[in-house]
């Protein structure tokens, strides 16, 4: 009996040692599998944050979802300067201020889509996602007889799913790299500093119409990106025609 039980102790050590030495072969092969950590990381998408451009170029861009009592005094502005950007237009805004939506597009602007009514996509299913931006689609065609290929999801939210649901209708959702944080309040001279400060070839920089000290930041910001040679273009053009992906940082980049 005691050899019985020698047998059986010497045995469950030896499995032991097997599972223990199977444990740190599989860690290793983990660890030193980066193809297989590539795979995983390359099933997620993502939006346009910014695009690999060689040439000094950027764009600018205007979130409306509430108020419009700067709008007039931004495209002023722009149109001194004689520069284009794109907005991203709430339908619900569109609704309440549709002098302001057209006056968008007469000035050379482009008007693109963020949503009917700003709404969490993320907690939406896809087809509430379709049939709220195509609302907000039919909104904008409606006012100006464009209808917008562009979308900025509401807070900038998304997921696989709210992302995939946009495409799946043919348009392109887009971020931002440069946040300007003119929503919070912050003073011009602020405003400017950040987006001076972070603005590089390829980037996308978010504004709102309706921030405070907006206005006021954007000539000296205007007056830095052209003095540094900067092209500043619509996001329509600043997109990438030829064959290309998004990496994992959101940026657009050409394949080949």
């Amino acid at each position: 009996m005691y050899k019985v039980r020698q047998a059986v102790r010497k045995h469950r050590k030896l499995l032991s040692a097997c599972a223990m030495v199977l444990a740190i072969a599989l860690m290793f092969w983990a660890v030193n599998s980066p193809a297989i950590v590539g795979v995983s990381a390359a099933k997620r998408v993502l939006p346009i944050y910014c695009v690999q451009r060689d040439q000094k170029v950027c764009s600018i861009s205007f979130d409306a979802a509430w108020g419009a009592d700067n709008t007039q005094k931004i495209l002023d502005v722009l149109k001194e300067y004689g520069v284009t950007c794109t907005f991203f237009v709430v339908g619900n805004w569109a609704d309440q201020y549709p002098e302001q939506a057209r006056a968008i597009v007469e000035s050379g602007n482009e008007l693109e889509n963020h949503s009917n009514a700003h709404d969490h996509f993320n907690s939406l299913s896809a087809d509430a996602i379709i049939a709220d931006v195509n609302t907000c689609n039919d909104k904008i065609e409606a006012l100006t007889g464009v209808r917008p290929t562009l979308i900025r999801c509401p807070y900038g939210e998304y997921d696989d799913h709210v992302i995939s649901a946009i495409r799946s209708m043919g348009m392109e959702p887009i971020q931002w790299d440069v946040d300007s944080l003119d929503w919070k309040g912050i003073s011009a001279s602020e405003i400017t500093k950040r987006v001076t400060s972070k603005v590089q070839s390829g980037s996308i920089v978010l504004f709102h119409n309706a921030g405070e000290h907006t206005p006021e930041a954007l000539p000296d910001i205007l007056d830095y990106l052209l003095a540094e040679g900067y092209d500043i273009v619509p996001i329509s053009e600043i997109l990438l025609k030829c064959k290309c992906t998004i990496d994992h940082t959101g940026r657009q980049c050409p394949v080949g």
